[in-house]
């Protein structure tokens, strides 16, 4: 196994990345603290990024880190469906019966925000990921949902987390009442500089236990235009490398190793 080889607790970068095995760069700073002031100050938040930035592990991060029982993490990915269909989803979250009439979701539902907040001191987080794919119904519904108490209050927070699609569609007038409850939006962009790279590169090779550098500088340099800065990319291509310096008993990664793992892969 190479992460023997390498002094490695962890794969690089794991796909299950959270807490220790999670590498938080200077960019995450920001969506920390935007992250940490709605789990505050409850509200709807946007979080956007194209495909393999990293978004969904951000999240998933960010909300492993908060103390049970002060909040509770509700997480949906099937998206593409009803609105009806979404909110038996999220009854059942809650631990509550999936009833077909939408009436009698949202009043249960709600109820049990309210109950939890007011009663146990517990606050609701609700993630929504793949949130491109939600029906526009859905969308223009949920501004509906937010409204408690006279929409005086704001007792949940509600994550709408997808690729960049869904902040156009939150800009059409036809959403317009929900892009108005909007309290926070973060886009997560590729790496776009060399240091930043090197930045991210060392502190994800720190995480899973390197204590010593393994990668050679032409291939960081490799590594980085190769992957254009997407952070699933350079995972994949990384994993990819140092299993083959195993495979080669190469206890270091070099250029020329990398070129052999891009030349061999399927074309794109």
């Amino acid at each position: 196994m190479y992460r023997q080889r390498f002094g490695l607790h962890s794969h690089v970068f794991p796909q299950s990345a959270c807490g220790n095995t999670f590498t938080e760069t200077d960019r995450f700073a920001k969506i920390r603290k935007r992250f940490d002031r709605l789990a505050r100050d409850p509200g709807l938040g946007v979080l956007t990024a194209e495909a393999g930035l990293g978004k969904t592990s951000a999240m998933r991060h960010l909300c492993m880190q908060l103390p049970r029982p002060d909040y509770q993490v509700v997480y949906i990915c099937d998206t593409a469906t009803s609105p009806l269909a979404f909110y038996r989803q999220l009854a059942q979250e809650f631990g509550l019966d999936a009833h077909h009439r939408r009436d009698q979701l949202w009043r249960d539902i709600k109820e049990t925000i309210l109950h939890l907040v007011d009663e146990k001191g517990t606050q609701p987080v609700i993630v929504c990921d793949e949130a491109q794919h939600l029906a526009d119904g859905f969308l223009s519904d949920l501004a509906g949902f937010l409204n408690f108490t006279f929409d005086s209050r704001n007792p949940l927070v509600f994550w709408l987390v997808g690729q960049p699609g869904l902040r156009a569609r939150l800009g059409m007038q036809m959403h317009a009442a929900l892009d108005s409850r909007v309290a926070t939006r973060l886009t997560l962009e590729p790496i776009t500089t060399r240091e930043e790279f090197s930045s991210f590169l060392q502190a994800g090779l720190e995480a899973a236990g390197a204590t010593s550098n393994i990668v050679s500088e032409p291939a960081q340099e490799l590594l980085f235009r190769a992957s254009r800065g997407v952070p699933r990319r350079i995972a994949y291509l990384l994993r990819e490398a140092l299993y083959r310096c195993h495979e080669h008993n190469q206890n270091f990664l070099d250029d020329t190793t990398l070129e052999i793992v891009l030349d061999e892969e399927e074309p794109r």
